[in-house]
């Protein structure tokens, strides 16, 4: 078969197989199975399958996943990551403060927690209620709150990254220090859409508020342990002291500990924590299954090779073919999902990239904006029903969709920036080397 009929073939199945309702993970893996089947005999590809998906649950960099997603969970299930709330609530006495305290408290969850919806779960399960009694506009509450959960998949650790990282052979720490400054930046451009939304349309921000300041013990409390916790992750990693996969070990028994001796956590949060990281990672191994084998199909066919010489014979600009990239993700971002999108398009799109001589590791950290995007925009955006469902019925979901539009228009230009000064992503790898 020809490696444009296998890609078009590859393609049309699985979105056939997708809009009738299949799981992604089973959808991926009944459209390459067919195309295995050219290549191999059936027993011969249940055996690769099978291999294929015990090759997944044992690689070694891939135990760093459930284990930043158990770290989340538990930060979750204590008031760690509440209390880091309303200490930036409380702590910033200025108008707007419930706002800038939820972007500072989503950046703070992002450095210990790589997964925007429980960054977004977390934050917004205490900050939603509080910003709405306060009186601030309902857009702008469920906005800078689904925005700000998208801040846990760019600052370190960021599970969009590693398995980035993971598809393309890319540095895992690299491309971890890689979105630290961007990530900055974007907190800096969040502060600044609220700051125009309260000029433009002051109504929507109480011009005082009532909250009670915390103690010294409170705030050490609060403060301590995300810092602590950050702290551990990136010196192991960075100062070479340990793997990700090994620095995820030791945060996650530090978290166990922190959860129960300052957090508040109690056997049942803890065994929910275990269950969420479960069920979260039941999904996440079978679509990383059958992603590898739907990479393993594409790459005997050599579609990605094709499809890059193919590309390039139109002898486009690099910046035009990065443009069509980017418009293609954040399409493709409205009906996928990030992880789905990574194990899909990947193994076609960052060799095209690389062709066109962008760096793996600045691209990283574009494609993992352009996944913020993917979960803020309608009808598949993680975020937009998060939040709308803890608001238990107080915030439609075309407020959401409504007081997201800003905070887009902030990713946007994040990806403008960094396109005209790709050393913003990359001065900080070249000087940790």
């Amino acid at each position: 078969m020809q490696w444009y009929e296998v890609g078009i073939g590859l393609l049309g199945l699985l979105m056939f197989l997708i809009a009738i309702g299949l799981p992604i993970p089973f959808a991926l893996a009944a459209a390459s199975l067919p195309f295995l089947w050219q290549i191999q005999s059936f027993q011969t590809s249940l055996v690769s399958s099978q291999l294929k998906l015990w090759g997944v649950w044992i690689d070694y960099i891939l135990l760093a996943v459930p284990l930043f997603v158990f770290l989340g969970e538990l930060i979750g299930k204590s008031n760690i990551g509440p209390n880091l709330y309303q200490f930036l609530h409380q702590g910033v006495r200025m108008r707007g403060s419930a706002a800038f305290g939820s972007i500072g408290a989503c950046a703070g969850f992002g450095a210990v927690c790589g997964s925007s919806m429980v960054g977004s779960l977390t934050i917004g399960g205490v900050a939603l209620p509080e910003m709405l009694r306060l009186g601030y506009g309902k857009q702008l509450s469920s906005g800078v709150l689904a925005a700000g959960g998208t801040l846990s998949v760019l600052l370190p650790p960021s599970l969009i990254l590693l398995f980035y990282g993971i598809v393309t052979d890319q540095s895992i720490g690299d491309l971890f220090i890689a979105g630290v400054i961007p990530g900055l930046i974007l907190v800096l451009f969040f502060s600044a859409v609220v700051l125009v939304w309260g000029v433009l349309y002051p109504d929507d921000i109480p011009e005082s508020e009532q909250a009670r300041r915390m103690g010294l013990f409170q705030i050490a409390a609060t403060v301590g342990p995300i810092a602590l916790i950050g702290l551990v992750i990136t010196v192991a990693i960075y100062a070479g002291i340990a793997t990700p996969t090994e620095a995820a070990a030791v945060a996650a028994l530090l978290t166990v500990i922190l959860a129960f001796g300052v957090g508040g956590l109690r056997w049942q949060g803890l065994k929910d924590a275990l269950f969420s990281t479960m069920r979260t990672m039941g999904y996440l191994g079978l679509l990383l299954s059958a992603g590898t084998l739907f990479g393993f199909v594409l790459t005997y066919y050599r579609v990605p090779y094709e499809f890059t010489q193919y590309f390039m014979a139109f002898d486009l600009s690099p910046y035009m073919v990065l443009l069509i990239v980017l418009v293609f993700y954040i399409v493709l971002g409205m009906f996928l999902e990030p992880v789905s999108m990574t194990f899909i398009t990947l193994p076609t799109i960052f060799p095209l990239m690389s062709a066109a001589g962008y760096d793996l590791i600045w691209f990283g950290v574009v494609y993992t904006i352009t996944m913020e995007i993917a979960v803020l925009t309608p009808p598949v955006g993680l975020n937009l029903y998060v939040i709308q469902g803890i608001s238990r019925g107080q915030v439609t979901i075309g407020d959401v969709i409504k007081g997201c539009l800003p905070f887009i228009g902030a990713l946007l230009v994040l990806i403008a920036l960094l396109v005209a000064f790709p050393q913003i992503a990359l001065w900080l790898p070249e000087q940790m080397k």
